[in-house]
């Protein structure tokens, strides 16, 4: 997605101007635009012309249109928004208070005005708009003296940074130079990593090389992390993925992503922390239930108390037209976020999101056990019976 002009302000009114540019941006733009908002896009409208002689032709101009939106219809085949609502804009072609569908689709542009923008519309914005927040495989691609480090979005490839680093080669009787510029380059591709790679949102890191280099790196990497206990590597030993390449060139990483062992691990990456996060709160449930509770009600009561550790909630709460019960959603993740909770917004687009909507889209893990909740809710289910 484009960002092409913005003007908000939190929790006021404002407006942005944006341009899809993959599929998946019109996923972004449902979960953005709400009822009540107004949105300006251009659209076609079939005007009827009356001659002096009385006989009416009909033609199909193109105008551009601002609308009250009523009704969102999402076409997830077509990658189509269909927006109905009222015209609020003066218009040659069509009157104000009239009836019209805008059809969003990828690169056309659309303005899209709110009232009140909430944090978790601006922060939809921010990912939909900076592709290296949903690039959640990174992929470092070598040969001795170079590198390419690429973040891999659904869409594209992003190189961050290329290392060139000249080695000498190795010699008889003197293999310390060659060594010693093996391991400054290797100390520059682990700080580029470092740099460039965010493990929040990176699920899987491929290290690609010819021969033997990416094991020599790894092993380097792996060693320098625990003499200087970096704890950032250390945690995410597991992320890494040791996989062959011919050279160290960007067009190898084709190769590498149609591994057949590559291809099963990026299948997991999407919205993996999302659906372990889901298959831990059903183990809490079973095991600790007095730490892990779903619905809203017990949920806010756990945050009064500061006790949610992870908010498990679904993108389809935020679609809500009961405007107060959204802010009722927005208030508790900026709330969990406040107190230092980790907070993971589910897709209802996927398998695990449709899950989490079967506990009413809002669920916690919490830091301590909470048994007056637990006692609350077996008493509210006593009450039902």
């Amino acid at each position: 997605m484009k960002l092409v002009y913005k003007n908000v302000d939190k929790d006021g009114g404002g407006s942005v101007t944006l341009m899809p540019e993959e599929p998946e941006d019109m996923w972004h733009a449902y979960n953005l635009i709400s009822e009540g908002d107004s949105v300006r896009a251009s659209t076609i409208r079939k005007v009827q012309n009356e001659s002096a002689t009385g006989s009416s032709t009909s033609n199909r101009v193109r105008t551009t249109l601002t609308i009250t939106v009523e009704t969102i219809d999402f076409d997830t085949q077509a990658c189509m928004l269909r927006l109905k609502g009222r015209n609020i804009e003066e218009n040659q072609y069509v009157k104000m208070g009239a009836y019209h569908t805008l059809d969003l689709e990828v690169n056309r542009k659309f303005a899209l005005s709110k009232p009140e923008w909430d944090s978790i519309a601006l922060e939809r914005i921010d990912i939909a708009c900076d592709p290296t927040q949903n690039a959640d495989v990174a992929a470092v691609i070598m040969q001795e003296g170079l590198a390419h480090i690429c973040l891999i979005t659904a869409s594209m490839t992003l190189v961050r940074a290329k290392i060139d680093h000249v080695i000498p080669r190795k010699r008889k009787g003197n293999v310390k130079q060659h060594e010693k510029g093996l391991q400054k380059f290797f100390e520059n591709v682990m700080q580029g990593i470092l740099r460039h790679i965010n493990f929040d949102i990176v699920k899987c890191v491929l290290i690609a090389s010819p021969g033997f280099v990416r094991d020599q790196f790894y092993e380097f990497m792996i060693q320098e992390a625990v003499k200087t206990d970096n704890k950032l590597l250390l945690d995410n030993k597991s992320k890494f993925l040791l996989v062959h390449s011919s050279s160290g060139f960007k067009h190898s990483l084709r190769e590498v992503l149609m591994d057949p062992v590559v291809v099963a691990k990026m299948a997991d990456t999407k919205a993996l922390g999302e659906v372990k996060a889901l298959d831990y709160f059903y183990t809490m449930l079973q095991t600790e239930p007095a730490k892990a509770f779903y619905g809203l009600k017990h949920v806010e009561a756990a945050n009064e108390s500061q006790a949610v550790e992870t908010l498990l909630i679904s993108d389809n709460l935020f679609r809500s037209q009961d405007i107060q019960q959204r802010k009722r959603y927005v208030n508790l993740v900026d709330s969990v976020r406040d107190s230092g909770g980790d907070v993971k917004i589910f897709s209802s687009m996927h398998v695990s999101g449709e899950q989490l909507m079967q506990l009413t889209g809002v669920a916690a893990i919490l830091r301590f056990p909470l048994p007056d909740l637990e006692d609350e809710e077996e008493g509210e289910e006593s009450d039902t019976d």
